[in-house]
């Protein structure tokens, strides 16, 4: 079940009026079972025979953190999630790689990999390692660490929540109030606008180009390659917004997962304001355990590059992927030597963030290519100034103006307030207020003329 779909609306506006009943009870089991069992159904509704998956994952969780002081339940709490993880999402990859490798031909198993499966088998991942750092308890209700792993806003495609964001939360009296209602609407309706009316229009265009890079122009070609870094900029922060806002909804917090990462003005601040969740989850239980810079320089490089590596192999079984982790772990590893004094005036900072755009929407050229073939397509169109179907698509350019204008009023908010770095653009308003209410009336007015009506999941749906 997408976000961006009428099913959905009817679902949430269900799971609310549910919940909202139930939270008159002092007892919050029932709040909690509904939620379990609301959670589920929103996973099963894409193919339930996968809601089994993600309960066995979540028991050898819960069994295996009970028991996590045993050396046998620990590596059983890590083995089996990465061991789901690696069957449906790279068993075919290794197989067939492996099949190239000797100059065989092997046969691949058909299949399906389940929604979600790489978000939900992370946070099982490390509710089971916070429990043996002592960073929280063992959770003894199953209810409660079913539905921290479940609960429907985060489950398909993040953000990754940790578990000591959100089992604390259970243990307070979170409701659903008309401030927490204002607020999470508000996202929600931003997030929609994101996908819906920018997102999912650049789509048409990119997808063209990649379908067949050779037949278009080399202006078109670097065109579309901005497009698609603003599209999946749209797409997965308008995702997250959705999340965010879902959940604010019901009473409960998600932390932010996106702070204007094309501000950055290198590709270690990028990955400070991108997908936040998973480059803090891949620092906190992949690179410090990894050594992180406690032992030298060339480990931290050397940590630094595993990381990235293993990130870029998370986000899909194909060797683009893994090229694309690779060169934003060289760009990391790059950052530490280069002197920090480059980007201290503002001329220097300005160049950078150019710098760091244009690399990071160049690997976003074999994020999108189906294989090296169509990458290399694309990149040989632009730097040898192919020619071909000149198409300025209008939609990029309205896209283009709404990343600059929003980041220049986040800047000058930021700027107003006198905080120290830029805090993510989020356009909250009091609802109360004429201004409030014009805002959000024009939000939905816009999603309503111009949301655009064809099939086009979120891009991380595929993670």
């Amino acid at each position: 079940m997408s976000f961006a779909s009428l099913e959905f609306l009817i679902f949430f506006f269900v799971v609310f009026s549910v919940t909202l009943v139930l939270q008159r009870f002092k007892n919050k089991i029932y709040k909690e079972v509904f939620l379990l069992i609301a959670s589920y159904f929103f996973y099963g509704y894409w193919d339930w025979r996968f809601m089994f998956l993600l309960l066995a994952v979540t028991f050898f969780a819960y069994l295996t953190a009970l028991f996590v002081h045993k050396k046998a339940a620990l590596v059983t709490g890590i083995v089996i999630p990465l061991a789901v993880l690696g069957f449906f999402k790279y068993f075919n990859f290794f197989l067939s790689s492996f099949s190239v490798l000797v100059g065989g031909k092997m046969g691949v198993l058909n299949i399906i990999l389940p929604v979600g499966i790489s978000f939900y088998t992370f946070q099982a991942l490390s509710y089971v390692i916070d429990v043996k750092r002592g960073l929280i308890k063992a959770e003894k209700s199953f209810i409660r660490l079913a539905l921290y792993i479940s609960f429907f806003p985060q489950l398909v495609a993040g953000p990754i929540v940790k578990a000591s964001e959100f089992l604390p939360q259970l243990d307070e009296d979170r409701r659903i109030t008309l401030k927490n209602l204002e607020c999470g609407i508000q996202l929600m309706v931003f997030g929609f606008l994101k996908k819906t009316v920018i997102a999912d229009h650049l789509s048409v265009f990119v997808d063209d180009v990649f379908l067949m890079p050779s037949e278009f122009h080399w202006l078109s070609i670097v065109l579309a390659v901005i497009s698609y870094s603003i599209q999946i900029y749209f797409d997965f922060s308008g995702y997250s917004d959705i999340a965010i806002g879902c959940a604010k909804c019901f009473g409960y917090d998600f932390s932010v997962n996106f702070n204007l990462p094309y501000l950055a003005h290198n590709v270690t601040v990028f990955w400070r304001r991108w997908h936040i969740s998973l480059s803090s989850w891949l620092r906190e239980y992949l690179y410090i355990p990894l050594g992180g810079n406690r032992k030298g320089k060339a480990r931290q490089y050397l940590n630094l590059f595993i990381t990235m590596l293993l990130g870029g192999l998370w986000h899909g079984a194909n060797w683009t992927f893994i090229v694309w982790g690779a060169m934003h772990g060289l760009a990391l590893c790059i950052d530490k030597v280069l002197p920090k004094k480059l980007s201290e005036k503002r001329i220097g900072r300005a160049a950078g963030i150019l710098v760091t755009f244009s690399f990071v929407s160049f690997l976003w050229i074999f994020f999108r290519a189906e294989n090296f073939a169509v990458a290399w397509q694309v990149i040989k169109g632009i730097f040898t100034f192919q020619s071909g179907i000149i198409q300025p698509f209008s939609w990029s350019f309205v896209a283009i103006a709404a990343v600059v204008s929003a980041s220049a009023v986040a800047m000058y908010r930021s700027k107003k307030n006198n905080e120290a770095s830029v805090n993510g653009f989020y356009p909250l308003f009091d609802l109360n207020t004429v201004p409030g209410l014009t805002v959000l009336f024009i939000e939905i007015g816009l999603i309503l003329c111009l949301g655009f009506t064809g099939e086009h999941p979120f891009v991380y749906f595929q993670f």
